[in-house]
C-alpha cells in the first residue's frame, strides 16, 4: 500500500511553520502557472512557484477530439515539471475527476512526490496507481477541511465545496506574497444528497482577512442563475420508478455518487434490487461503500447473473456508457456485446447526464440502438434526470462576493468561457484592471500590490495511446491522418541486383484510395508508370535503391494526383534479386 499519513500527523508542520513563513517573507513574485485548463476543457493542472519552490493543484487529462487517430487520452505537456522536477514540494488535489487526477500517474513516473488529497479523492486515485505500480511508491495524505499542512513557502487549507463529486474542496493558499483561493470545480448547494453543503462561512471569513487572487471555475458561465441542488432530479426519477414495468437501466458517470446514491434510494423504495455493469461502477461503488459515503441496504446489490434470473420489475442496473463510448457497458448492450447484461424489450433506459461537446454522434448511435430494442429511453431532453457539477453566473458570484479578492483569475473552461467569467465580474463592480485573464502556459506573477502575465511558456499537449505509456508524436499522428484521408499505394519491384534491369512486371497494393470502377485501369496505368520510370533510370540510379524509390514515389505521386486529386502515402518496396 501506498505510504500514507492523515492530516492529524501533517497538521503540526503548518502550527510549527506558519510564524516563521510570515516573518521571513521575501519580496520576491509568486508565479502561477496554468499547464492546461485553460482555454479547453479538461487537462487542468496548475504550478504554484515561489522562491525556487512548486507545487502541483491538480493533474488532469482529456479525452481526444474525433480527428486524434489511435488517441486515448492527451494529458499536459510535462516539460516544464522535468525542468524543475527539484524544485517540486507535493501535488494537491481538488477532487476526483478525471479532468483533475487523469494525469498524476505520467507526472509521479517524472517526479515521486507526495499527494494531498480528501478521502474518497485518494481512494481513487489510488486505484489508478495500482494499475500503473505506483502504489508503493508514492506517499499519500488523507487531508480533512479545516486541517492546514505546509509544502515549501505554501500552506494550504481545505475548503469543504459542492460538485457533482462528493469530498470536493476549494484551496486556501498562504503564500508570502498574500492568500489565494483556488476554487476547483463547484456549484453552490446548500442541500447536497451526501455530506456537508459548500462552506461559505469559512470563505467568508477569508475574505474578511484578506484575499489576494480568486482562480475562479469558469465552465458553466454562459448560463444565468443559480446551478440546482443535486436534489432536484429526485422528482424526476420517483416518477420513473413508479411508471416502469420493466427493468430500469440507469446510465450516469460513475463519480456521481450523489446521482447513485439517489438510485439506491429509490430501488430500496420500490423494492428493487441493483446490479452494477461497468468496471469504473463497480470500482467506484465499492471505493464510496468502503468510506461510508454510500448508503446501501443489505443485500441490496446483486451480481448481474443473479440479476438476469430475476423478474424484470425488481431489477435496477447502474451502468457506464452515458457518452455512448463505443466499448462501454450501455454501448455495447444496445448491441448485444456485453458478456453480463443486455437490453430487452420493456426495458426503460435512463441516460442521466449531458452531453459532453464530440460525443453527440456515439449518444445519438447508441439510442438508436435501443430504440430498435424496444426499449423506452429517457434523457435530460425529456425530463429533469441531470443537473450541474459547476455554477452559473449567481453561483459566480456568490463565491465572488464571499471572498471578495484584489484580483480575479477565471479557470476552468474554454476562452469564451473565461472571457465571459470576466464579463459577468465587470457587472458585479470588478474593475478592469482588477481581473487577468490568462490561458495555458501564460506566467501569472503577483505580489501584494500586482496580477499579471509577465511570461509565457511553451504548453501543448502529449498524446497516450491504449498502453498507458505509448506517447503519441505529431509526426505519427500526421500520418495516420494521411493515411485516412488519403489511403496507401505500395508499389513493388524486383530489380537485378547486378544488371540493374526488372525481374517481374510491377505490382501495385492500394488500400483506401478512392478511384473509379474497380480501379483496374488505374492500376494498369500506375504498374506501366512504375516500369517505365525504372526503364528510363540509369543503371546507377536502379541499383541505388534509395535512389529509384524516390523515384518511384515522385513518379507516382504526380500521376496518382493528376487522375484522383489525392495524395496518398506512397512507400516503394525493392526487392532485390
Amino acid at each position: 500500500m501506498a505510504r500514507h499519513r492523515n492530516s492529524a500527523e501533517v497538521r503540526y508542520t503548518a502550527t510549527q511553520n506558519r510564524k516563521e513563513t510570515l516573518t521571513n517573507m521575501t519580496t520576491g513574485k509568486l508565479q502561477i502557472t496554468p499547464l492546461g485548463g485553460l482555454g479547453q476543457f479538461g487537462m487542468n493542472m496548475t504550478v504554484f512557484r515561489y522562491d525556487g519552490q512548486m507545487i502541483i493543484v491538480d493533474c488532469g487529462m482529456m479525452f481526444p477530439d474525433e480527428d486524434l487517430l489511435g488517441v486515448d487520452i492527451a494529458i499536459p505537456d510535462l516539460t516544464y515539471i522535468e525542468e524543475h522536477r527539484e524544485e517540486l514540494a507535493g501535488i494537491v488535489l481538488t477532487h476526483a475527476h478525471e479532468d483533475h487526477v487523469g494525469a498524476l500517474p505520467f507526472v509521479l513516473q517524472i517526479a515521486n512526490v507526495p499527494i494531498y488529497a480528501t478521502q474518497f479523492t485518494l481512494g481513487l486515485v489510488e486505484g489508478k496507481l495500482q494499475e500503473f505500480g505506483l502504489l508503493d511508491k508514492v506517499q499519500t495524505h488523507t487531508i480533512g477541511p479545516k486541517n492546514p499542512f505546509k509544502l515549501g513557502p505554501f500552506e494550504i487549507e481545505f475548503i469543504r465545496v459542492s460538485h457533482s463529486l462528493v469530498d470536493c474542496v476549494a484551496l486556501a493558499i498562504h503564500t508570502p506574497v498574500g492568500i489565494i483561493i483556488h476554487t476547483g470545480d463547484f456549484k453552490v448547494d446548500l442541500t447536497p444528497v451526501i455530506g456537508e453543503p459548500i462552506d461559505l462561512k469559512r470563505l467568508n471569513h477569508y475574505g474578511d482577512q484578506g484575499v489576494l487572487a480568486l482562480l475562479s471555475d469558469s465552465t458553466n458561465v454562459e448560463r444565468e442563475g443559480r446551478t440546482g441542488s443535486e436534489k432536484v432530479v429526485i422528482p424526476a426519477f420517483e416518477k420513473i420508478f413508479d411508471d416502469a414495468t420493466g427493468r430500469i437501466i440507469v446510465a450516469c458517470f460513475s463519480t456521481s455518487i450523489h446521482r447513485l446514491q439517489i438510485i439506491f434510494d429509490l430501488a430500496a423504495e420500490k423494492k428493487r434490487a441493483v446490479a452494477l455493469v461497468g468496471r469504473s461502477m463497480i470500482r467506484n461503488v465499492e471505493v464510496a461503500m468502503k468510506h461510508g459515503y454510500l448508503d446501501i441496504e443489505k443485500d441490496q446489490l446483486v451480481s448481474p447473473a443473479k440479476a438476469r434470473r430475476m423478474s424484470p420489475d425488481e431489477v435496477c442496473l447502474m451502468v457506464t456508457g452515458s457518452q455512448g463510448e463505443p466499448m462501454s457497458a450501455l454501448a455495447r448492450m444496445s448491441v448485444d456485446s456485453h458478456k453480463d447484461a443486455t437490453v430487452i424489450k420493456g426495458d426503460t433506459v435512463v441516460i442521466s447526464a449531458r452531453q459532453i461537446p464530440g460525443n453527440e454522434k456515439s449518444i445519438s448511435r447508441m439510442m438508436n440502438h435501443l430504440f430498435k430494442k424496444d426499449a423506452r429511453v429517457i434523457d435530460s431532453g425529456i425530463a429533469r434526470i441531470h443537473v450541474s457539477g459547476h455554477g452559473r453566473q449567481e453561483d459566480l458570484k456568490i463565491m465572488h462576493d464571499a471572498v471578495r479578492p484584489k484580483f480575479l483569475i477565471p479557470i476552468h473552461g474554454e476562452t469564451r468561457q473565461l472571457y465571459r467569467h470576466a464579463e459577468a465580474a465587470r457587472k458585479w463592480g470588478v474593475p478592469r484592471d482588477r481581473i487577468v485573464l490568462a490561458e495555458s502556459g501564460d506566467v501569472i506573477e503577483l505580489d501584494e500590490n500586482s496580477a499579471a502575465v509577465a511570461d509565457k511558456i511553451t504548453v501543448g499537449r502529449t498524446l497516450i495511446d491504449d498502453s498507458g505509456s505509448g506517447r503519441i508524436d505529431e509526426l505519427v499522428l500526421r500520418d495516420r491522418k494521411h493515411l485516412a484521408y488519403d489511403g496507401i499505394v505500395l508499389p513493388i519491384v524486383a530489380i537485378n541486383k547486378t544488371s540493374g534491369e526488372l525481374e517481374s512486371v510491377p505490382e501495385i497494393i492500394q488500400r483506401g484510395l478512392a478511384v473509379s470502377d474497380d480501379g483496374t485501369e488505374f492500376l494498369s496505368k500506375a504498374r506501366l508508370i512504375v516500369a517505365g520510370t525504372v526503364a528510363n533510370a540509369s543503371h546507377e540510379e536502379r541499383v541505388d535503391w534509395a535512389v529509384i524509390k524516390e523515384k518511384i514515389r515522385l513518379e507516382l505521386k504526380r500521376y496518382i494526383q493528376r487522375e484522383t486529386g489525392r495524395r496518398p502515402m506512397i512507400i516503394p518496396v525493392v526487392l532485390e534479386i
